[in-house]
């Protein structure tokens, strides 16, 4: 757990004396931290680190849209990454010690949103579109080379969105969507009656395919988007469906390292509340609580993670950031609302700008 007293001492006299009296005192006194993309004000986008109490940390400007943010200790830096077709990810330093930095996607490649450090916070990687190609791959990026982009690795799929490190740090999950896209035709999706989602576990070395996992051929039109790591090693993964509207697939399953990839069945009710449209999933503190969020539906759905069986329905309109703290899970919304739920005491606040799509908790 983080020692808020040895950070600002850390940090130093500048980075305190630069903070409102507030501030400081909620950095030191504050147990959990959580990173959000954010709308400000129409047409004005941002990112910011708060306190579990809502009380600001660090903030930084966008061009616009960000979609989710990642977090290294070891590298002292947060990143924030453009919503898919954007082409720029920044680096911010939460103790504000150092000004940001701007990473442009290079020639024939767009970020995805998603993004992860390596387990000794000296390189980056980006999920990013070879839309020349139409091949999703993976950026590496050197961090004490300023984000100088090394090369990419494929993540032999189409439409590449969130990339996790697995437990054993040298092996990627990679949830690729299935989805075609083109810049020049901004966020279409061209290739529905085709789709090829995947989950492709790729070696972090050198990038070769460890192994990759496709639901049953009739579910080509399920994209695989967003993932946890349960307590078993479990991939839990979450859906969005892009066929018939009269349709209703299952939306939440786990993939696993040594080849198995399932949809569980959720009841009616709780299938019904997603609107065929999963946003984000969080991991409980204890690795055992899965929770999904739909924006479309404005409901979060938890699950056992060890017997699959559902837990709370909690509504909440267009809420899709959702993450875990001590004792449950804080989800936000696009109308500026976050609120505690499952055990979690955190009580609804509404703020002055709107939440984008991720809400993730952060330990520096």
């Amino acid at each position: 757990m983080w020692q808020r007293r040895a950070f600002l001492q850390a940090a130093g006299a500048g980075f305190a004396a630069s903070l409102l009296p507030q501030r400081a005192a909620a950095l030191e006194s504050a147990e959990l931290l959580f990173a959000t993309a954010t709308q400000e004000t129409p047409g004005h986008f941002g990112a910011r680190i708060l306190t579990e109490t809502g009380k600001l940390i660090a903030n930084v400007d966008l061009p616009v849209r960000g979609h989710d943010v990642t977090y290294s200790p070891q590298a002292g830096r947060a990143v924030v990454f453009a919503r898919r077709p954007g082409t720029f990810a920044v680096v911010f330093d939460p103790a504000g010690q150092a000004a940001p930095v701007t990473i442009a996607s290079v020639e024939n490649r767009h970020f995805f949103g998603h993004g992860a450090f390596s387990p000794d916070g000296k390189l980056l990687y980006a999920t990013e579109n070879d839309f020349t190609a139409g091949q999703g791959v993976i950026g590496i990026y050197d961090v004490a080379g300023g984000y100088h982009r090394l090369g990419e690795m494929p993540t032999y799929g189409v439409g590449p969105h969130e990339v996790l490190l697995l437990p054993d740090g040298k092996t990627f999950a990679v949830a690729n969507g299935g989805i075609e896209t083109h810049p020049d035709y901004g966020r279409a999706e061209l290739n529905l009656d085709s789709m090829d989602p995947s989950i492709s576990f790729v070696d972090a070395t050198d990038g070769h395919l460890v192994g990759q996992l496709r639901l049953d051929a009739g579910l080509h039109q399920l994209s695989i988007r967003h993932m946890v790591v349960d307590a078993r090693d479990r991939i839990w993964f979450g859906c969005q469906f892009r066929g018939a509207r009269e349709a209703s697939p299952q939306l939440v399953g786990y993939a696993t390292l040594d080849g198995e990839i399932r949809l569980i069945e959720l009841p009616p009710e709780a299938l019904g509340s997603l609107r065929n449209y999963v946003g984000g999933l969080a991991i409980s503190d204890d690795l055992e609580t899965v929770a999904i969020s739909s924006p479309v539906g404005g409901a979060i759905l938890t699950l056992d993670a060890a017997t699959a069986r559902p837990g709370t329905v909690t509504l909440l309109q267009s809420t899709c950031g959702v993450a875990q703290d001590a004792s449950g899970f804080i989800a936000s919304n696009g109308l500026g609302v976050w609120r505690g739920l499952d055990g979690s005491p955190v009580s609804e606040q509404q703020f002055g700008f709107q939440f984008d799509e991720h809400l993730r908790r952060i330990e520096i």
